[in-house]
């Protein structure tokens, strides 16, 4: 099996290793990016022969990736639309992975969302979730100085009004949210764990100090204390 064409950078590259054991020994899937924006995922994944549809609400992304597609020398399925929208977009059984990165925090109804994903997914198919983590939120608010908004992340999951992101997760609450919708959750990984608390002035104009930080970050995403203070939470499900 082929690696990702590009190294996966910082804040990816937990994520890259765990949807690389989901593709390990499979040569050409049929996969949907829920909310893939601009193609960082999708293009790789093209890359590697997999047939890749993205499902995004903004035209401006969507033109942004099939213009990244095109200087790749991939094609990628461009779809307009959200999460909502997934199962009048595609048939069901139609996907054999789907990424919904960054997608949980925003719709209107997640665990209808998920119900949706289940349906395009084949037997054997899988989920892989990517999900603001309100703890991390919480410690950055606080180093910011904002100790109300950080008390009440941990509280309600947001720091406010002016909050961009409507809700976080925990582990335990992606968790309940996948078996809900009928998916079995593998383990939980944190992603930037130190990847946003570190300057970045400390890895660009140092040799080896962004790969150190790489290996700093995979060593520290299964760890069971420092995956919950994670940026974000990842874990891939099964569909069952």
């Amino acid at each position: 099996m082929q690696g990702v064409t590009r190294a996966p950078g910082v804040r990816t590259a937990v994520v890259w290793d765990a949807l690389r054991a989901v593709l390990a020994g499979r040569d050409r899937l049929d996969i949907v990016d829920a909310g893939g924006g601009t193609g960082g995922f999708a293009v790789p994944l093209a890359e590697l022969g997999h047939t890749v549809t993205v499902v995004d609400p903004s035209p401006d992304s969507l033109f942004a990736l099939e213009r990244r597609a095109a200087e790749a020398g991939v094609a990628v399925r461009a779809l307009q639309g959200d999460a909502s929208d997934l199962g009048d977009l595609l048939p069901a059984d139609s996907a054999d992975l789907v990424l919904c990165h960054s997608v949980l925090e925003y719709v209107d109804d997640p665990a209808g969302a998920l119900a949706t994903v289940h349906g395009l997914l084949r037997g054997g198919g899988a989920v892989s979730v990517l999900a603001a983590n309100p703890v991390a939120t919480a410690i950055h608010r606080a180093v910011a100085g904002h100790f109300d908004e950080a008390r009440q992340v941990l509280d309600q999951g947001r720091w406010g009004a002016k909050d961009p992101t409507p809700r976080r997760f925990t582990a335990q609450e992606l968790a309940a949210l996948l078996r809900e919708a009928g998916f079995e959750p593998a383990q939980t990984h944190g992603v930037r764990i130190f990847a946003d608390l570190v300057p970045s002035r400390l890895t660009d104009g140092e040799a080896g100090a962004a790969e150190a930080l790489i290996a700093l970050e995979k060593a520290a995403a299964d760890h069971p204390v420092l995956r919950d203070i994670a940026t974000q939470l990842h874990v891939v499900a099964s569909r069952t």
